[in-house]
């Protein structure tokens, strides 16, 4: 279609669309609803993994090509999310890392403090570290200070399927950050995502809203389209606003003239 690379953590990718692992009514769907996204990057939790016999788990349906985001999904301080860590990678899962750092069990928002100390210490072992965060400029400033790989602003409550409720503060970290802008969570329809590509984020996060449709598969064909055209039209510009109407054809030459 058009080259444009999406560049994390030291690799470059095709697809701005990062799909999740969770959810689905049966695992064998996986591979299916990653073929129709065309997704290189597929998140992972560690919990759900049988550390005894990962064969048998949900990454035998993940293609060996993708690359592996494993979550600290579960983590309640920056402790057990570095332990978390260290787990995946000793299981075979790569250094990257996305930090989930939560304690609100009822809207599962980002523990801010928790997440930068995370963070700080991962990158220091060598960890490619993304983090989910709340969409604050301050904070995304520390954590490329502290040399996160990506900042993850949720665009509403993880689940939530409502869209863009956070939409005008991430276009804040869009125009200010230099690494990449990652939108995770809430998004629910293919033009959530349009509309976050349309602003100027890298790529988009997102599990539930696929794995919870009628029809996974076409529903993940449906966000691959979507990303695409958000970028494309970012990319173009968008044309001018006005408060008053202004014809697409000049206002002479009418018949009756």
């Amino acid at each position: 279609m058009f080259e444009d690379k999406l560049f994390l953590g030291g690799k470059e990718f095709k697809s701005r669309l990062i799909t999740g692992s969770g959810k689905y009514s049966d695992d064998n769907i996986i591979k299916d609803v990653l073929e129709a996204a065309e997704c290189e990057i597929i998140t992972i939790a560690l919990r759900r993994i049988d550390m005894d016999q990962p064969e048998k788990s949900f990454l035998q349906y993940i293609p060996e090509n993708k690359i592996l985001l494993p979550n600290t999904s579960g983590a309640r301080n920056a402790e057990e999310a570095v332990r978390i860590a260290r787990l995946a990678r000793s299981a075979g899962c790569g250094n990257w890392i996305k930090i989930e750092v939560i304690k609100d069990q009822k809207y599962l928002l980002p523990d801010t403090v928790e997440t930068l100390k995370a963070t700080e210490l991962l990158v220091q072992e060598g960890f490619s570290v993304f983090p989910y965060m709340n969409p604050d400029l301050s904070v995304a400033k520390r954590l490329v200070d502290a040399g996160a790989a990506a900042v993850m602003p949720l665009g509403a409550p993880i689940g939530y399927n409502r869209g863009l409720k956070t939409l005008e503060l991430i276009e804040i970290l869009v125009e200010e950050i230099e690494i990449p802008v990652i939108v995770d969570a809430g998004i629910g329809r293919p033009s959530h995502a349009a509309e976050a590509m349309e602003i100027g984020a890298d790529a988009i996060l997102l599990n539930t809203a696929i794995a919870s449709s009628n029809n996974p598969v076409k529903m993940a064909i449906a966000f691959k389209y979507a990303v695409c055209a958000g970028r494309m039209a970012f990319l173009a510009g968008h044309g001018s606003v006005s408060k008053i109407a202004r014809p697409s054809s000049p206002l002479t030459g009418f018949l009756d003239n």
